[in-house]
């Protein structure tokens, strides 16, 4: 079934893609029209089920909303903050956005990075599974140059049962890769997207990724 998707409802899609453009050092392309670089003037209406930002306690973030925890590599830059100027509350959020070297800096190397993101399903009229966010994602992404290496299929990560799809993106003599895990729970969409320099690297990214019952500290982020 495809989704029909309004540009405004697209922010932490492009989002993802901002961030696949500031790994490898560029300036970010210009935004899908309709999607506001600007917080929204008008008053948003939070859901009370609404997912939290998480915390970060111990080089680890937690979200207890979605039940996954994800441990910071060491030394990498966390750009959150500045990533979550177009947040919505109750419709759109960057969780996590974490970088092995500060993305402003150019660089010749691939920029591995981590973005954690969650929107509501409200958003996309006619979501009834994870599987259909894929459509919009994967069509975004090779818009930007990917080629898709692997078709939405079922991956474990531990115990938890997610979607994945795959991609890659050659510039020159390099190679970006991206793995996108999607999950669908409480009426809202967690976009889970890894990015390094090899399939290899991705692999150990996700392999940081845990899902289960932990309580998250009384830490709030900085």
């Amino acid at each position: 079934m495809f989704l029909s998707v309004s540009p405004a409802c697209m922010r932490m899609l492009v989002a993802v893609a901002v961030t696949c453009a500031t790994a490898l050092g560029q300036q970010p392309a210009a935004p899908v029209p309709g999607s506001s670089t600007s917080r929204p003037t008008s008053k948003t209406v939070v859901k009370a089920t609404s997912p939290d930002a998480g915390v970060v306690a111990d080089g680890v973030y937690r979200n207890r909303f979605f039940g996954f925890a994800y441990k910071l590599p060491y030394g990498w830059v966390d750009r959150t903050d500045r990533m979550q100027d177009d947040s919505e509350p109750g419709k759109s959020q960057v969780l996590l956005a974490v970088f092995e070297h500060p993305p402003e800096a150019s660089a010749d190397t691939i920029n591995s990075a981590v973005v954690l993101a969650a929107e509501s399903a409200d958003s996309y009229p006619g979501l009834k599974s994870a599987a259909q966010y894929f459509g919009p994602l994967t069509e975004l992404t090779t818009s930007k140059g990917f080629k898709a290496v692997n078709e939405p299929h079922e991956s474990t990560v531990g115990t938890k049962t997610v979607l994945r799809a795959d991609f890659k993106r050659e510039m020159g003599s390099l190679t970006m890769y991206q793995s996108s895990l999607v999950i669908l729970t409480k009426g809202y969409i967690a976009s889970l997207t890894f990015i390094g320099d090899s399939e290899e690297d991705v692999e150990k990214l996700v392999s940081n990724l845990t899902f289960g019952s932990q309580t998250a500290p009384s830490t709030k982020r900085p």
